[in-house]
């Protein structure tokens, strides 16, 4: 084998000596053509979470965004968010055997916390039937609510939920009412 090997590049080394004593042009090579993105274009393949940074090159990360807390209710982002925590949960435990968040939030304790109770559809099971305690498939709150943070928004939102837009269409057609 290797002699074989061998054989096969003594060969094509005087295939390469053939070819300069024909006094032939040296081969041309091209540049390597541009990387090209998930997108096609290589001019624009540039991701916005990135801030502008080409994604061949490393970037030093931004540092970390402090969590907000406020104790005050947001308005929601789109249709069907789950509310967000207004409060740090740094600390609280949410495993198989505890559930922190209920301590005050459960609907029998929310008015002493002054907290907001769950929803009656966290006491529902898949077949609509009332439970006792929080439904299992809902007992591990930040699989669905999250907390904010002092971070700027990569995207731009302009969602607006329903009751502004109907309380905008009302004022303006008191206004054309009036004119």
């Amino acid at each position: 084998m290797r002699a074989l090997a061998s054989n096969s590049l003594l060969a094509l080394v005087l295939l390469a000596l053939a070819a300069c004593g024909r006094n032939e042009p040296p081969p041309q090579v091209a540049p390597p053509a541009p990387e090209v993105g998930a997108r096609g274009n290589p001019a624009q393949d540039i991701d916005g979470l990135r801030r502008n940074i080409p994604i061949t090159t490393e970037v030093t990360p931004l540092p970390m965004a402090s969590v907000e807390n406020f104790d005050l209710r947001r308005e929601r982002a789109y249709p069907m968010q789950p509310p967000t925590i207004p409060h740090s949960i740094e600390g609280y435990q949410v495993d198989l055997n505890s559930n922190r968040c209920m301590l005050c939030h459960a609907r029998n304790t929310a008015a002493q916390f002054q907290a907001i109770p769950v929803s009656v559809t966290h006491y529902m099971d898949r077949d609509d039937q009332f439970l006792a305690e929080v439904s299992p498939r809902r007992y591990f709150c930040v699989q669905c609510h999250v907390v904010q943070t002092d971070a700027k928004p990569l995207v731009g939102n302009q969602f607006r939920d329903i009751d502004t837009m109907l309380r905008e269409e009302r004022a303006a057609q008191a206004g054309q009412a009036h004119q």
